[in-house]
């Protein structure tokens, strides 16, 4: 029975007809699981999910079906057909890869088609030996991938549930919000000891000045943004109870937090305008279905490959036009900044200890001045108005890079510089 399956699937590969098709499959098929199991909360919906079919399945096959049946046709090519389909597939395999690891880098696209031209060449008789092996890849990446599919299938926004009935919250009053998110910015208390040692005070006083209300020791409970954003604007802990251990982010985190959650709920039953006014497109990269009012992003503007840092917003003009055109409603504005930051994410990306803390710290008097300026102009346009600042971790300081949080800390410094949060209310 072995020896049968073994000769139907041979003649499956060799056969002239289908070649084309199982060659340009094999190419793709592999790549594009490999991508869903390394970003699956960035690839997460169905839109996304037809670009890359049509982009690593099917617009492959076409271009194999095509160019075998030109090849086919003209006399002077049809020598050398042999070599066709295992180049085509060794290119678009290793070109796929290269888009999924590293996105598109010229030169290293450049040696990867150079490479799979070469061994298209060498290997054209071994290529039923090179399509079963593209299909044993794509298993192994498919049964990765598992998890993420039964997470994504049966995930419930139950946890959300509120204890009580305050989304049924009526406002007494309706000043405009702004809630300005400055990333990482660590709290006042922390920044003028431990690892960032740093004297803040210019900017604090300036807070003062303007009826800011400081809260020192105020901390995230949670390392990132989008675990942090996602607890906050759902209003409960998640405590990652949905994570896999290995997994980078919270399920589900972006369409919790631009989607429909508590926080903007009871905003709009109490006939808020909400604005989502992003820097960068890194909360909106899976296109969650969007819940605010307005987004200074629209999805279009976004790669299906992007990883949410390509776009940059000036939010502050961005501002500038939403305040001008809403003047007679009640608005609340959601502003992120990505200013400071934190330290280098991997450790040959860091700078050194000594290296990140100077970095962030540049960051942050940038930071600062942008704040400024922000709050200044929200006092001209919109006097009596509820003005939030709040970051949503802290800035990683005295670290070598930012995954060295996942080692247990004991240090007291280390462990307040990860989860420390800046908090400032204009009441």
């Amino acid at each position: 029975m072995e020896i049968k399956f073994r000769e139907k699937v041979l003649k499956l590969l060799t056969n002239n007809k289908q070649i084309s098709v199982i060659g340009a499959v094999a190419a793709g098929l592999h790549p594009l699981l490999f991508y869903y199991n390394s970003n699956f909360t960035l690839v997460n919906s169905w839109i996304q999910l037809l670009f890359f079919v049509i982009s690593f399945l099917l617009i492959p096959i076409v271009l194999f079906f095509s160019s075998n049946y030109i090849f086919k046709k003209i006399n002077s090519l049809n020598r050398f057909r042999k070599f066709l389909i295992p180049i085509l597939n060794l290119i678009c395999f290793s070109v796929l890869l290269v888009l999924s690891t590293y996105g598109f880098m010229k030169s290293i696209l450049i040696i990867a088609i150079g490479i799979s031209v070469i061994l298209g060449i060498l290997l054209h008789k071994h290529f039923t030996k090179v399509i079963v092996f593209q299909f044993l890849l794509a298993a192994i990446a498919f049964v990765m991938l598992i998890p993420d599919f039964y997470k994504h299938l049966t995930y419930s926004n139950q946890w959300m549930e509120q204890p009580d009935d305050i989304e049924n919250v009526v406002f007494n009053k309706r000043p405009n919000i702004y809630m300005i998110q400055p990333d990482g910015y660590a709290n006042f208390s922390e920044l003028s000891k431990g690892h960032y040692n740093f004297d803040n005070s210019q900017f604090e006083q300036f807070l003062k000045d303007n009826d800011f209300k400081l809260y020192d020791g105020f901390r995230s409970n949670y390392v990132s943004t989008l675990s942090s954003n996602s607890s906050l604007f759902a209003m409960k802990h998640h405590y990652y109870n949905n994570t896999r251990v290995k997994a980078k982010e919270l399920y589900n985190a972006r369409q919790i937090i631009a989607g429909d959650n508590p926080t903007i709920s009871i905003l709009k039953r109490n006939n808020y305008k909400t604005f989502l006014l992003l820097e960068r497109s890194y909360v909106l990269v899976n296109r969650p279905t969007m819940y605010f009012d307005y987004c200074n992003i629209n999805s279009k503007e976004i790669s299906f490959l992007a990883r949410g840092f390509e776009l940059h917003k000036n939010v502050k003009n961005d501002l500038i036009q939403a305040i001008d055109n809403n003047n007679s409603s009640n608005n609340f504005y959601f502003i992120g900044k990505m200013d400071p930051s934190h330290i280098a994410i991997r450790k040959n990306e860091s700078a050194g200890i000594d290296g990140e803390r100077k970095i962030y710290l540049e960051a942050l008097k940038k930071a600062n001045k942008w704040l400024k300026e922000i709050i200044t102009l929200i006092q001209e346009k919109d006097k009596n108005s509820l003005i939030i600042i709040a970051a949503d971790h802290g800035g990683y300081v005295g670290l070598n890079y930012s995954l060295e949080s996942k080692i247990k800390q004991t240090d007291r410094d280390l462990i307040y510089s990860i989860f420390t949060s800046s908090l400032a209310i204009r009441w």
